[in-house]
C-alpha cells in the first residue's frame, strides 16, 4: 500500500457540519470532510476534521472564548503532525458587525494563517477555500450578529482570497462555486452543498498529491 496522505481540515461551522437551522450536527457520512474519507480511503488518504463553530482567521469573539484560528491552529499543527497538505476554509465568521472586517483584512488574516503553515509544516501543501456567500437577509431572523454590509464583504472574499493564495503560492478554491447557503439559516450548507465541495476538493486533492 502507498504511504499514508494525512490532510488537516481546518475550517469553522461548515467544516464542523452544522445542520442548517438545529444547530445539530451532521453525520460523518453527510459532511464534506467525511465524504472526503470514504472516498479516499482506498488511496490511503487520512482526512483529519478540525472544524469549530465561530472559527475566525484572526479575530478574537468576545462572546466565544478560542475561536481566533491563528491561537489554535500551530498546536494542531503539532498535534497532527506529519501533514502532507493542509486545507484552510474560514473567513465567514470574519464577516460579522462586530469585527468591521473588509475582504482585504479577512485575506490578511488568511495569509497569516499561510505563513504559520508554511512554518509549521513546511513539507506541506496548502489549500485555500474561501467560503460560500452569506445569503440575503441573513440578519433577519435568523443570525443577527451579520447585516447587509457582511453579505457584501462575503461576496469579495473569493476574489481576496485568491489573490493571497497566488501571492503566498499556495492552491486556492472557491466553496461559492460549488455551493450555496440554506434556506433555512442562510449561513450554513445542506447535504447537496456538502456533497458538491466535497466533490470539488476531492478533484482538487488529486491534482495536488497524487
Amino acid at each position: 500500500m502507498s504511504k499514508e496522505k494525512r490532510i488537516l481540515c481546518f475550517g469553522d461551522s461548515n467544516t464542523y457540519g452544522l445542520i442548517p437551522a438545529t444547530g445539530g450536527r451532521y453525520d460523518s457520512e453527510t459532511r464534506w470532510t467525511g465524504i472526503l474519507t470514504k472516498r479516499l480511503q482506498s488511496k490511503n488518504y487520512r482526512i483529519i476534521e478540525e472544524g469549530l463553530c465561530g472559527r475566525t482567521t484572526v479575530f478574537d469573539d468576545p462572546l466565544r472564548f478560542g475561536r481566533r484560528g491563528s491561537q489554535m491552529l500551530p498546536v494542531l499543527l503539532e498535534t497532527h503532525n506529519p501533514l502532507d497538505l493542509v486545507i484552510v476554509m474560514l473567513g465567514t465568521n470574519d464577516c460579522k458587525t462586530f469585527y468591521n472586517a473588509t475582504a482585504g483584512s479577512i485575506a490578511s488574516g488568511a495569509r497569516q494563517l499561510i505563513r504559520q503553515i508554511k512554518s509549521g509544516q513546511p513539507q506541506a501543501e496548502i489549500l485555500l477555500i474561501s467560503p460560500i456567500y452569506l445569503g440575503d437577509d441573513v440578519w433577519d431572523g435568523f443570525d443577527p450578529e451579520f447585516n447587509r454590509n457582511s453579505v457584501e464583504v462575503s461576496k469579495g472574499l473569493p476574489y481576496a482570497f485568491r489573490k493571497a493564495a497566488e501571492e503566498e503560492q499556495v492552491y486556492e478554491l472557491a466553496a461559492s462555486d460549488y455551493a450555496v447557503p440554506s434556506e433555512q439559516d442562510r449561513e450554513h450548507m445542506d447535504v447537496q452543498g456538502h456533497r458538491a465541495l466535497a466533490e470539488a476538493v476531492e478533484k482538487k486533492l488529486l491534482e495536488i498529491l497524487e
